[in-house]
């Protein structure tokens, strides 16, 4: 499946992802960043990988009438989230590896495990306001 470029014209087909159970990946990025440009191949090759999950490549400048800005440290970011809840939201070394684990893990977790995990700790319940859904609402 190709990754999404998200633009205002599309924004529908990122809400009916979010509508249904399978995993999202998205990458949070922007277009001046040059770790982010070179990034792009390996969120290719990373959704290449895992063809049954959503991808979608977010500029968080272009973007932020519809989503309000994300509070990154760094660039890439990535927010992994199934349905309701998000299971990752953090900065990853540009690499293809991390990512790559990351998104296994996800997949490997059931939605109630991910809502438990959630609890776990301060962070996780922190990454529950980047939640794609919510912020496309606020809109």
């Amino acid at each position: 499946m190709p990754i999404l470029s998200l633009t205002t014209q599309n924004q529908s087909e990122l809400r009916s992802w979010l509508d249904d159970d399978t995993l999202l990946v998205a990458c949070l990025c922007a277009a001046w960043c040059d770790v982010c440009r070179d990034y792009r191949s390996a969120f290719e090759e990373l959704a290449i990988r895992h063809p049954a999950q959503h991808f979608v490549w977010i500029d968080i400048e272009d973007q932020a009438d519809a989503l309000g800005d994300f509070e990154v440290d760094n660039f890439p970011t990535l927010l992994i989230q199934r349905g309701d809840t998000v299971g990752f939201f953090g900065t990853v070394p540009p690499g293809l590896a991390l990512a790559d684990r990351l998104v296994q893990a996800q997949i490997g977790v059931s939605a109630a495990e991910s809502v438990r995990a959630t609890a776990a700790s301060p962070e996780r319940q922190g990454w529950q306001t980047m939640h794609l859904a919510r912020r496309l609402d606020r809109g």
